[in-house]
């Protein structure tokens, strides 16, 4: 096995044991997008790590993650050496955020510098919000958290859309794909933030308010979809936001969340439509 087959499988192997929410739709990807897409998520992946490490000092976090930015920015490329020696000191770190430098090798040479500059962004974002121990005031400061941590996500992948066939998307839209996902998960786990002292709603905003931001989000989602005609990459998108949509009606109807059958069988629903 050569070393970049072995390498895609490692990569597809972190995606399952990282991603809950995106690693059935990737792996549903054909093999080119499916190796991109895949690795770009590790990317984020290993600076959300970071951002959300339960025991990591606060200056240690914003320390790595805009360092990390500086090193995904160079226009030399990303260095192996320089990361690896930046976080040698923190062995707490998951396997994931220690091997970036394996993700963006995994990414195709003419989308990589897209996936790292995404990365960087989201990095520093992250960094800034780590130092406001992510207290959310106002809806601007939510807007501006979610499109860092999900935003992005949508922006990055729309640029993976293009070069990969040329499909036009509104990069707003896209956007607001990220922040209905970010908004869904926010409610989900709006109990266990508050016991870590964090808060995402803003000042004045109830549960209900809460709530209609992540369906006017969900609707640009929606929105997004209609720009989408590669059958393959309308699949990817659907499932993601088809869960949100069911986990957030099963909240309105009092459950924590969707049963793990009602998942699979979203899932197999849309695999038929799109058959």
């Amino acid at each position: 096995m050569s070393t970049e087959v072995k390498l895609q499988k490692e990569a597809m192997h972190m995606l399952k044991l990282t991603s809950r929410t995106f690693y059935i739709p990737i792996k549903l990807l054909k093999s080119k997008l499916r190796k991109t897409v895949g690795a770009a998520y590790l990317c984020m992946r290993a600076i959300d790590e970071i951002e959300d490490h339960e025991t990591m000092q606060k200056e240690t976090k914003t320390h790595l993650l805009r360092k990390t930015a500086k090193l995904l920015r160079s226009e030399k490329g990303f260095d192996r050496e320089a990361y690896e020696a930046l976080i040698k000191p923190y062995e707490e770190l998951p396997e994931v955020t220690q091997r970036l430098a394996d993700w963006i090798d995994v990414c195709p040479a003419e989308i990589t510098r897209k996936v790292m500059e995404a990365t960087s962004i989201m990095a520093d974002g992250m960094a800034k919000w780590v130092e406001k121990d992510f207290i959310v005031t106002t809806k601007e400061e939510l807007d501006e958290y979610t499109y860092f941590v999900a935003g992005l996500v949508g922006v990055m992948l729309s640029d993976i859309w293009k070069w990969y066939d040329g499909t036009e998307t509104d990069y707003d839209l896209a956007i607001g794909y990220g922040r209905g996902l970010q908004a869904v998960n926010m409610l989900r786990n709006q109990d266990e933030d508050a016991d870590r002292g964090v808060r995402f709603i803003p000042d004045g905003w109830t549960r209900a308010d809460m709530f209609d931001y992540a369906r006017d989000n969900l609707a640009k989602a929606d929105k997004y979809m209609e720009d989408l005609e590669t059958k393959n990459i309308v699949l990817f998108c659907r499932i993601p936001l088809a869960l949100a949509k069911k986990t957030l009606k099963a909240m309105d109807d009092g459950h924590e969340k969707m049963t793990r059958t009602e998942v699979e069988n979203t899932v197999d629903e849309i695999l038929k439509e799109e058959a």
